[in-house]
């Protein structure tokens, strides 16, 4: 089957054809380091890790690279308030992310690239920026210049006299037109900066990206992933900076961009503090559903965030480990990934429909009746997971999470009573037990292998 991917920047789904079969590439903006991100933040590395997942088992070899942004005037504001270098900031939350994404079951892609570690890439591209006539120094700073590249705007698919009207611009006098954007700044002795051919300074947040996918993956590349929010302007001035800096080479052949997630009817934002926080919720509910929930919608849609999406990752959860767990005695054979599953992941990443395909499977085995039909729906079932990074711990270390071995075993020291009781025909002391039991939020649920409790 093919894999069809919607481009942002041609605006259509198109059929995925890597320059070399043997050795994709995909570049993914990850997060600048001040503070803990937010569940939004969360989105790109679940989705486009998916994808990951897909492209290796397509082609066999992925390069995927995840960038971290390790300079920045927030983090530079964050260092000064704190009275400590930059890199303790960076260090601590860079760390930080890596911890919340394997939290998430994000997998770490294999590149990580730091841009603190890329001065020297970023410097020689921009004199060649210099050289070639899309870039001037003044004043201690160098800027691109945005009308030496005629196909600006392109990506974003609006003219650049109406980007400007409804973005952030910094007019400074040094430059030539107002939409002319920094590749290069000078610091100042209290900020952190590095020798250049125009003075101590620092790079500017768009070079950083594409200094770091052409060291690491190409001129060219094939996939460019990130947030909408990012489609300008820091993507379309790659997409000019990093062309230009090529003599006129496609720098990524398919842009794919996430839609935002809502929270409270608004765009989550650190800005306007309407925002949760990956570090906090990890502790409040369980990982595996924080990770359904950003797969429940379609990655270009937007997704609003709420209590509720947790709580119904929650309940598909429980089914569906509550139907491994029936299937225990299943023999084990090796995953395999339904084709259904693998189509609709195949369909411009439609994590919605292969959720759906995978409760189906599991409404099938929970009515399979032959060991063979049992045995298959279950490597199904582990396979659509592999491949959607779900259900790869065990139904009890699910049930069970948040609670230790000496509670389980008196619950179910208290089931097995119960069920004594019943047989006995002590139906008091069996509804006595039930109620003690639903007071401490533990249900019970009867099954044709027999009662199955399970914390509410």
């Amino acid at each position: 089957m093919e894999l069809r991917l919607y481009n942002t920047l041609t605006r259509q789904l198109e059929v995925f054809e890597p320059q070399d079969p043997n050795r994709v590439t995909m570049y993914v903006c990850g997060p600048t380091v001040y503070n803990y991100v937010h569940i939004g933040n969360a989105r790109p590395p679940v989705v486009f890790g998916v994808l990951a997942n897909l492209l290796r088992r397509r082609y066999g070899r992925l390069v995927y690279a995840r960038n971290i942004t390790d300079v920045d005037d927030k983090i530079n504001q964050a260092a000064r308030e704190q009275g400590v270098p930059i890199s303790a900031i960076t260090d601590r939350f860079a760390q930080a992310y890596a911890e919340d994404m394997a939290g998430l079951g994000v997998e770490a892609p294999d590149l990580t690239p730091h841009a603190t570690a890329h001065i020297p890439h970023i410097i020689a591209m921009i004199e060649r920026l210099i050289d070639s006539g899309h870039a001037y120094a003044a004043e201690g700073h160098v800027l691109f210049s945005v009308a030496s590249y005629a196909d600006y705007g392109r990506l974003s698919g609006r003219d650049p006299e109406e980007m400007l009207a409804g973005a952030r611009v910094e007019v400074a006098p040094y430059k030539r037109d107002p939409g002319d954007f920094v590749l290069w700044k000078p610091s100042t002795p209290d900020l952190p900066g590095w020798d250049s051919p125009w003075g101590v300074g620092r790079p500017g947040w768009h070079i950083e990206c594409s200094a770091m996918a052409e060291a690491h993956l190409g001129d060219s590349i094939d996939i460019h992933g990130g947030g909408i929010d990012l489609q300008f302007p820091h993507h379309e001035n790659e997409v000019a900076q990093s062309t230009c800096a090529h003599g006129g080479q496609v720098f990524a052949r398919y842009w794919l961009h996430n839609g935002l997630l809502n929270f409270g009817g608004a765009k989550m934002s650190k800005s306007l503090g309407n925002v949760a926080l990956v570090h906090e919720l990890l502790t409040l509910h369980p990982p595996e559903a924080l990770r359904y929930a950003l797969l429940s919608a379609h990655y270009r849609q937007p997704l609003e965030w709420s209590d509720a999406v947790i709580e119904q990752s929650v309940r598909t959860l429980d089914r569906l480990y509550g139907t491994l767990r029936d299937l225990a005695g299943v023999p084990a054979t090796e995953p395999i990934v339904p084709v259904a599953v693998e189509s609709a992941l195949c369909d411009d990443l439609n994590t919605p429909a292969a959720l759906a395909e995978l409760s189906r499977i599991a409404g099938e085995a929970r009515k399979a009746e032959s060991p063979i039909a049992r045995a298959s729906l279950k490597a199904e079932l582990l396979g659509a997971g592999l491949l959607l990074g779900l259900l790869q711990q065990a139904p009890e270390a699910w049930f069970n999470r948040g609670t230790d071995a000496g509670d389980d075993a008196r619950i179910q020291a208290l089931v097995e009573e119960r069920n004594a009781a019943k047989a006995s025909r002590d139906f008091a002391r069996a509804d006595g037990i039930r109620r003690q039991l639903a007071e401490e939020g533990i249900l019970l649920e009867d099954t044709p292998q027999g009662v199955r409790w399970r914390r509410a």
